[in-house]
């Protein structure tokens, strides 16, 4: 498959890579920063500030047909409308998950992500195994983080570049008619718009915490 990067395609970390490294280490072994905070931030980049605002994006296409419409029509002018602009955002494919379709995204060769929208890609979105599996055997790796689909469930996968990103627009769960946009935002989860989880309905939600 094509797959055009405008950047190098190696495992060991590149020149910025290691800098950043070398010098988040110095500032660590002088005390200048603490590492649990350091921690912390990434943290809050990787799983609330980005992924919050694919979530504004997956709650507007579920309560707004026209909306919708517009984004799988032209993702990057759609999102754009909402503010959501910048570094690696500017070229975006939305794909929608159906019964009948559901829908992996992987960048086969390093890590290609859109990360206005989903904030730090996750290390595994990253990792080697993950880029060759997706592709070769991607039920199984669905299996792996719980999702398990109909055999006649069709799985497309698709290939992020430099070029281009994808999001998923994951199914509406069941149960949430009538809900705020706030409230089903809250139910949109990074791995989500990924694509290798499904959202869970409020009755699994309630039967998982159940005691």
């Amino acid at each position: 498959m094509s797959h055009d990067h405008d950047h190098e395609h190696t495992e060991p970390p590149g020149e910025l890579e290691l800098r950043v490294k070398a010098l988040e280490s110095l500032l660590v072994e002088k005390g200048l920063v603490n590492p649990q905070t350091l921690n912390t931030i990434i943290e809050t980049y990787e799983h609330r500030v980005g992924p919050r605002n694919g979530a504004q994006v997956v709650a507007r296409a579920w309560s707004d047909d026209e909306f919708r419409t517009a984004l799988l029509e032209d993702g990057a002018a759609t999102v754009a409308t909402l503010g959501f602009t910048g570094r690696q955002g500017e070229h975006l494919t939305v794909v929608e998950n159906t019964p009948a379709v559901h829908n992996l995204v992987v960048c086969t060769l390093c890590s290609c992500y859109p990360w206005t929208l989903l904030g730090l890609p996750p290390v595994w979105y990253k990792s080697a195994p993950y880029r060759a599996r997706a592709v070769s055997e991607p039920r199984s790796v669905l299996a792996e983080f719980g999702t398990r689909l109909a055999d006649d469930t069709e799985i497309r996968v698709w290939d992020s570049t430099s070029e281009m990103r994808y999001l998923v627009l994951p199914m509406r769960p069941e149960g949430t008619a009538g809900w705020s946009l706030e409230d089903l935002q809250q139910l949109v989860t990074r791995n989500s718009m990924i694509g290798v989880e499904q959202i869970a309905t409020p009755d699994q939600r309630a039967a998982e915490r159940a005691p």
